[in-house]
This record gives C-alpha cells, structure tokens and sequence, in this order.
C-alpha cells in the first residue's frame, strides 16, 4: 500500500510538472492545477505518511518483543512515529525521519548479523 501510493503521488505530481512544463502561463490560475497539487500532496501526507507511521509502529513492536534491534531503536522508533503522525502537518522536516528510522534499523541488522559467530 505504501509503494503504491508512493508512485501515485509520483505520477500526480509528474503530470503537473509536465503539464506546467507545456503551457506554465496557463496553468497557474487553472483550477485542475489546484486539484492536482491538492491531490498529489493528501496522497504524500495523509495516506502516505500515515501509512508508514503504522509501519513504524508496527515494526517497533515487533523489534521490541523478538530483540530484532537495540530496545534504544525499538522505543525511539515509537517516538518518532508519534513526531510524524503530528509533526508532518507543522513541520516539514519531520518528512525526513521515516527515511532515516529505516537506514538506523537496517544498520542495526546488518551490524548484529555481522557479529554474529557465523556456524560453518
């Protein structure tokens, strides 16, 4: 669902790009511009972002009851999924956490498996 929306808003966002790129004077009072923005930005922060604000907390509780990463990252995934469920309307740089939330996971992983005694 996530990546779905994701390219939606990308193909949303694309065809407003593309069609200013094709007559920009007309395109600024018209009023399908201003449903495409209006579109293109419900699908990125209200489906898009809560969408993976579930999957912050969905993933957190899980790496809290199978120890899949450090507790620190399981608990601070549940702050910043309550930053982003209320900070994305106020600021635009919560945005940026879920990106980073899954980089900290995914070395969290690839460094617990690296230490790992691999059993040859």
């Amino acid at each position: 669902m996530l990546l779905a929306m994701l390219f939606a808003a990308a193909a949303a966002f694309g065809a407003i790009i593309t069609a200013f790129h094709a007559a920009p004077g007309a395109l600024e009072n018209s009023p399908t511009f201003h449903f495409g923005r209006g579109l293109a930005y419900g699908m990125i922060n209200i489906y898009l972002i809560k969408t993976a604000t579930v999957f912050m907390f969905t993933t957190s509780t899980i790496a809290l009851y199978t120890h899949l990463t450090p507790r620190w990252l399981a608990l601070g995934g549940y702050v910043v999924a309550i930053i982003l469920l209320i900070g994305s309307y106020y600021l635009d740089w919560s945005l940026l956490v879920f990106p980073l939330w899954v980089l900290l996971i995914s070395l969290s992983i690839l460094w617990e498996k690296e230490a790992a005694p691999s059993s040859s």
